[in-house]
């Protein structure tokens, strides 16, 4: 008889038989410390230990997208292991690209074909029935959604499909992506499309749903009983409790595929969303994009703001939260921000973080001085004003847009911005990357995007101040990418004048 013995009694988890000292070995293996737990309330409060156990000792069960690891974990400990597998058809890849060759696709009125990373991804996810697909920004990952909804669609005809989006933004803009790619199809998006946000119906007879998490985490578990398949798009941005909810519910759910441009690189973050999905699969990196001219090339210009004396003995070892609202909130770092903005030709898109202490001054100003059209968006932005902004933007050739990066760096699809200015710091690779993608897509007028990255140098002796902790880890980041990147150092003025303007441009260059 085997010592560990692997069972799926239904979508969600594995069943892992084994005695209860192989089973503490089991829940030590899968145990993994919170990155920054420390800081959460729970902690503090003495709630909570910091640690995720993903293997449960007391039922002894795991999450099914785990599996290659729980035999993973019997291989390279010397344990046997009988694994019983949940038996369904898998399709053959030349029956499933024919598929797709069937579809009558278009993207702006145009007829299109796939890419073949995207054909291959579709593949593997029917081949699997769950899995995360990892897909950069401006990779086409509504497109892959697209095409495993109409298969998953073909092949069951009673199945119903639910797509689980992080906001209200997102609903509007994956039912238009549909609509698009469907427009010279009989099949239309509007005859098969439920949305629900922002307190419309959760049920409907139409076959597909899309709805944010926030409107049906708390929903009762028979509401997921019709759903085939379920998608989690932009799923990193997920609450984990909630989604590990609404997953846990759909016991019946055969398809589980997650969709991400990017992990935040922590163990436990990815061995969470890959068991509630599946395996990681990587379509495709951003540097094969480029260098397909399917995106854009990027240069980035990284601007060292150097500042007075007194400016650094004033910030010397402040807490983090301290420095970075001194920084943020610095009307001449501000005026910087603006006079650069003057002065770069194209669409400018300057992500912020903070609405109150930077996001209206910045747009105060802008607004005041600008001869470009400014546009402003933050979480209070209503949905319908958002995609008015977009639509502006993406016709306009010469305008700003400040947004809140929990806005704009996921999800909200503008082809025409040449320029990126990050006004505000951040060293998370997730928010790094998908606001770097905001500006890597193609137009018909843009080949090229600019990247601005503004750190802070308020560096004294051997003390290195939070910005420029901040800026080495971007700094990372574009080292992995294979992103072009100089660093420039820049004297912040002490006041700002027209020639501060003009001195700033020849700077840069």
């Amino acid at each position: 008889m085997a010592d560990i013995r692997i069972t799926q009694p239904d979508a969600v988890d594995l069943k892992v038989e084994c005695d209860r000292s192989l089973a503490r070995e089991l829940n030590g293996y899968f145990t993994f410390t919170v990155p920054n737990f420390q800081y959460t309330p729970a902690f503090k409060k003495r709630l909570w230990d910091g640690k995720i156990r993903l293997f449960n000792l007391y039922t002894q069960t795991i999450y099914a997208g785990l599996i290659d690891l729980v035999i993973k974990f019997a291989k390279d400990r010397g344990y046997t292991w009988e694994h019983v597998p949940v038996p369904y058809d898998t399709p053959k890849p030349e029956e499933v690209k024919q598929f797709i060759q069937s579809l009558p696709l278009s993207a702006g009125g145009k007829p299109i074909q796939p890419y073949d990373y995207q054909v291959e991804a579709v593949q593997h996810a029917l081949n699997r029935s769950r899995a995360l697909l990892v897909s950069p920004t401006g990779s086409g990952k509504s497109m892959m959604i697209y095409l495993l909804c109409r298969w998953m669609l073909d092949k069951n005809p009673t199945g119903k499909l639910l797509i689980i989006v992080p906001t209200t933004s997102l609903v509007a803009q994956m039912l238009a992506d549909f609509r698009d790619y469907s427009k010279q199809d009989s099949w239309k998006a509007d005859r098969n499309i439920h949305t629900v946000m922002s307190g419309k119906d959760k049920t409907s007879t139409k076959r597909i749903i899309i709805s944010t998490w926030q409107s049906i985490y708390n929903q009762p578990f028979t509401y997921f009983d019709d759903f085939m398949g379920v998608f989690g798009d932009e799923c990193h941005l997920f609450k984990a409790k909630s989604l590990a909810s609404i997953m846990s519910k759909a016991k019946k759910t055969k398809y589980r595929i997650g969709t991400t441009g990017t992990l935040d690189g922590t163990q436990t973050h990815k061995l969470v969303i890959e068991g509630l999905f599946g395996p990681t699969y990587h379509t495709t990196t951003t540097k094969k994009l480029i260098d397909q001219d399917l995106l854009s090339q990027i240069n980035i210009d990284c601007l060292q703001l150097q500042y007075s004396p007194e400016d650094i003995q004033t910030t010397k070892k402040m807490t983090y939260v301290d420095e970075i609202r001194w920084v943020v909130s610095n009307s001449r770092r501000n005026q910087f921000i603006k006079n650069l903005c003057s002065k770069l030709t194209g669409n400018t898109l300057v992500l912020f973080n903070f609405v109150e202490l930077q996001g209206k001054p910045l747009h105060e100003i802008l607004q005041k001085d600008s001869t470009k059209p400014v546009y402003f968006i933050h979480g209070q932005t209503e949905v319908d004003e958002r995609e008015q902004i977009r639509k502006a933007v993406d016709k306009g050739s010469d305008s700003i847009l400040l947004a809140s990066y929990g806005t704009c760096s996921t999800g909200i699809n503008i082809k025409n911005i040449h320029n990126v200015v990050f006004a505000s710091p951040s060293k998370s690779i997730i928010r790094v990357l998908q606001s770097i993608g905001r500006g890597l897509r193609r137009s018909d007028t843009k080949q090229q995007m600019k990247l601005f990255d503004i750190a802070d140098d308020l560096r004294y002796k051997s003390y290195i101040n939070h910005g420029m902790n901040h800026l080495g880890a971007r700094l990372k980041i574009y080292t992995n990418e294979r992103f072009p990147y100089k660093l420039i150092s820049i004297q912040l003025p002490k006041e700002s004048n027209e020639k501060n303007i003009q001195d700033t441009q020849n700077e840069i260059g």
